[in-house]
């Protein structure tokens, strides 16, 4: 088949019109165009994005995690707060993805994360549990609502479950949480804990502050480690911290660290999604652990301004941003027209 009869085929079927050649011939070589997450086609854009429908990759569980920490294989976990972020983590293999309440500040414009509500996580995470179908999904638990007693703390973490599909939570603190973890998990809920700086607890801190940098502060971090190991989560979160002291922590643990500015002596790394692809304005402060590895930001201002720049120019739409209409009905409709002026 001719490059021109494959794009008329193309367009045929997205218009919703018969294609010019068989459709046995056509879906296969669509097919190959797009690779094997060909996703379900949309007739308007408020239409549901649809999900890959190609070959899936085996679901990632906690055991997962344990192989992997066990094969001394890098753990990878990213931030989604979103359907499309979610889609783009879970095909790009992310073994973890975290809805982290950093949403509060990326996804809606919040100070901190402190104002984000138990509410607005768990839509997050229901639109982000749609979207991955392999990748293992934690909900980060919102301030306040588990820091008052462990029945608070297992209440909200069932309503992530059920609510907001998650397969995890996750929740700050370290040696004072252990007794929240160990009741969620004998609920047969999987905690990820989070120690180092706790961005919950930054007023408390001092604000954003490395922690573990004298030998108490190091001595203090590695005692949330094992308090939150004994309590039963499957693995923790290490912020800002040292690489040095990181890397000793994790070689003390028997569950896998997650290192977050605290270097590459951690059984894996996350990162917030948005600072990671660069999906923000120029001149936003970034944190020193960030590499940034896209533009999406500048991407995205140069599409919108060549669509306005093509609407004003009425150069968009062009005759294949169109739908057609026969020669026939088109004259029956100018017909028609002429009669309700005459």
């Amino acid at each position: 088949m001719s490059p021109s009869t494959l794009r008329s085929c193309t367009i045929s079927l997205y218009r919703g019109v018969r294609p010019v050649a068989p459709t046995s011939i056509v879906r296969p070589l669509l097919s190959s165009l797009v690779g094997p997450y060909h996703h379900q086609q949309r007739w308007s854009s408020h239409s549901p994005m649809g999900v890959p429908t190609g070959p899936q990759r085996k679901k990632v569980t906690v055991g997962t995690i344990r192989s992997l920490h066990k094969k001394n294989e890098p753990i990878t976990v990213l931030t989604a707060h979103d359907f499309p972020s979610a889609l783009a983590a879970d095909i790009s293999g992310m073994d973890i993805i975290l809805v982290g309440d950093s949403l509060a500040m990326v996804s809606m414009g919040m100070e901190d994360t402190s104002e984000v509500t138990v509410e607005e996580i768990l839509m997050h995470c229901r639109s982000v549990a749609r979207a991955s179908k392999a990748s293992f999904i934690v909900g980060d638990l919102s301030m306040g609502s588990y820091e008052i007693s462990p029945e608070q703390a297992l209440a909200t973490a069932i309503r992530y479950v059920k609510e907001g599909r998650v397969h995890g939570i996750k929740l700050e603190g370290g040696a004072e949480m252990a007794p929240t973890i160990k009741r969620i998990t004998s609920a047969g809920i999987p905690v990820l804990a989070h120690i180092g700086l706790t961005p919950q607890r930054q007023n408390a801190l001092g604000g954003f502050r490395v922690q573990g940098k004298t030998s108490a502060g190091a001595l203090k971090v590695l005692e949330d480690a094992k308090a939150i190991e004994e309590a039963g989560a499957f693995a923790t979160v290490l912020e800002a911290v040292p690489a040095e002291v990181a890397a000793l922590i994790t070689k003390e643990l028997s569950i896998p660290t997650i290192g977050i500015g605290a270097g590459n002596g951690c059984s894996g790394q996350v990162l917030v999604q948005n600072d990671m692809i660069g999906n923000f304005p120029p001149g936003r402060f970034l944190p020193k652990f960030v590499k940034q590895y896209g533009n999406v930001w500048g991407e995205t201002i140069r599409a919108i301004e060549s669509y306005k720049s093509e609407v004003k120019a009425r150069q968009y739409p062009a005759v294949e941003h169109t739908y057609p209409i026969s020669d026939g009905e088109l004259e029956s409709f100018q017909a028609a027209l002429k009669k309700e002026k005459a």
